[in-house]
């Protein structure tokens, strides 16, 4: 089974980076799919992700669920309107909740077999001085303001900084999940292009190093 001609003949894909699908016919590729708990369960707003680390799967590639341990704290910014933020205790819980579900979807056994992680795992012993000077110099803010979500709320009800460096948190994710994973793949929904291309931009921004997005 092929990943891209599974997701043309769906008509699934939206956008990619060149260069992925002559990366993934080379042999098995690691890729992940960023959830946060945003609630104790999955929803039908990670469904799309989920099938993606499926295909993968199926695909002969690894599936890596990345559980926004760190990140579900702060909300990647909507269209409108800032995300409630939820305390520790209950992001933790929901992130065991949902991790302990995606059994049922892809399998963690065989030669390709599923990862789990969680980015909660390399942010909380980071400082804002080291994330400041290793991640965000990085990031140019002309960049990062014209980003299509971060646009819309500019126009409407404005975004808290905290939102805003949602974007530098997600591209520091992958820049991890590549150093300690070989992971060179992230697919996300289509709204999240801005996203993913900032992961691709740290990868080579940092590391000299060439990495993938494709979204749905």
């Amino acid at each position: 089974m092929n990943f891209i001609k599974e997701l043309e003949w769906r008509g699934m894909i939206h956008d990619m980076i060149p260069g992925t699908e002559e990366a993934l016919q080379k042999g098995m590729v690691s890729g992940y799919v960023g959830i946060d708990p945003t609630a104790d369960s999955l929803h039908i707003g990670h469904l799309v992700g989920i099938m993606m680390l499926r295909h993968l799967q199926r695909s002969g590639h690894r599936p890596i669920a990345l559980i926004g341990g760190a990140t579900g704290m702060i909300g990647d910014p909507r269209d409108v309107g800032e995300r409630t933020m939820n305390s520790s205790d209950t992001v933790a819980d929901w992130a065991d909740r949902i991790s302990s579900q995606l059994e049922r979807f892809v399998s963690f056994e065989g030669d390709n077999a599923a990862l789990l992680v969680n980015n909660n795992d390399w942010i909380k012993d980071m400082t804002v001085i080291d994330f400041l000077r290793d991640v965000g110099k990085h990031f140019s803010l002309s960049t990062m303001l014209s980003r299509d979500t971060v646009k819309r709320r500019l126009e409407n009800d404005g975004i808290s900084y905290t939102e805003f460096s949602y974007m530098l948190l997600q591209a520091n994710d992958y820049v991890q999940l590549r150093r300690n994973h070989d992971c060179v793949l992230q697919v996300g929904g289509g709204d999240q292009w801005g996203n993913l291309v900032a992961g691709v931009d740290l990868n080579r921004r940092m590391d000299g190093e060439q990495v993938h997005a494709l979204t749905v």
